[in-house]
């Protein structure tokens, strides 16, 4: 019967095997000093700096703090921890004055005055997708904003809008991988990168931003295989207990809320029978969901893959060039 335990693995021994393979990659294959991660304070990061730095030895990983107006303090502090259990020396970077010189904040807010021209200081806002539940769910966002006072409304976004906060908003991450590559280059170093199976496979990273990388030891890992392994090799548990976040907007907001039509654990389950030809019927069982659930999850995962393709494409060329390629 179909369950959560396949995702069940020799988790050191897989640990290992990832380390075995960033230490080929970094010294021998990009034939670089270290590594830099950039900590955010969530359970993909942490991971991979644990793993870096089990592989390589601490005093070869150099973990960046990247903070800017937005961000939850909670994030610093576990970030911090993570460091501190396995000894991996950081430095802190605050990115919110170069952010705020190139507009994003100024942009995102005139973006969301267009629906709420009230909003200014003390407010806070966030981006999210329609539940799974609801089963007229289309992919089309909405905007929450509170008030000062903490009274929320919401608006559908229109295109403009919707283009423009994104746009502004992914700054955040190109501006963060500026940083790392800035580090790496000085100490010769290589960027490791953070995502997921999920992320990875349903194009939950932004292009030129925390997409950018020189190596991803974690892609081939489901989430709910991230945490169990970080949990098996001593990530600090309020990493190990904390929902994933995407840390961006000023409102908490759950990966779900934002871009996967599930929670991480009924998402992997969903994305793991898709991949593997399972009936939806069995999935919903395992995961707790209605049959037409796990079907309109199926039909998302094949949609994100569709429109998020550009992502994973190197730039295009006219014609090839064929003594590179």
């Amino acid at each position: 019967m179909f369950s959560r335990s396949v995702f069940e693995m020799d988790w050191e021994a897989e640990a290992a095997r990832i380390e075995a393979r960033i230490r080929e990659i970094v010294g021998l294959e990009l034939r670089r000093k270290g590594v830099v991660v950039g900590i955010s304070g969530g359970i993909d990061s942490s991971l991979v700096a644990a793993l870096s730095a089990r592989a390589l030895g601490p005093d070869r990983v150099l973990g960046l703090f990247m903070p800017e107006t937005d961000s939850d303090d909670l994030s610093l502090k576990l970030g911090q921890s993570l460091a501190a259990a396995f000894g991996v020396p950081t430095q802190l970077v605050p990115i919110g004055p170069a952010l705020s010189a190139m507009g994003c904040y100024r942009e995102r807010d005139e973006a969301i005055r267009s629906l709420f021209p009230e909003y200014g200081p003390g407010w806070r806002s966030k981006i999210v997708l329609p539940k799974i539940e609801d089963h007229a769910r289309l992919n089309v966002f909405s905007l929450v904003v509170a008030a000062p006072d903490g009274t929320e409304r919401r608006a559908r976004l229109p295109l403009a809008a919707y283009l423009t906060i994104v746009a502004a908003t992914n700054m955040k991450q190109r501006t963060r991988k500026l940083t790392e590559y800035f580090w790496a280059e000085k100490l010769n170093y290589a960027v490791a990168g953070t995502p997921n199976r999920l992320e990875y496979d349903q194009g939950f990273f932004v292009k030129g931003g925390d997409g950018a990388a020189d190596f991803k030891p974690i892609a081939h890992l489901y989430k709910s295989q991230v945490y169990a392994m970080a949990r098996a090799l001593g990530v600090p548990e309020g990493i190990c207990r904390r929902e994933p976040t995407t840390d961006t907007y000023s409102l908490p907001q759950g990966q779900d809320e934002f871009y996967f039509a599930l929670p991480y654990e009924q998402m992997d389950l969903c994305l793991y029978g898709h991949n593997h030809g399972i009936a939806a019927a069995d999935v919903a069982k395992a995961a707790g969901l209605t049959v037409a659930q796990v079907e309109r999850g199926y039909v998302d995962i094949v949609a994100k893959r569709r429109t998020t393709r550009f992502l994973h494409l190197p730039p295009v060329l006219v014609e090839p060039v064929s003594e590179i390629h």
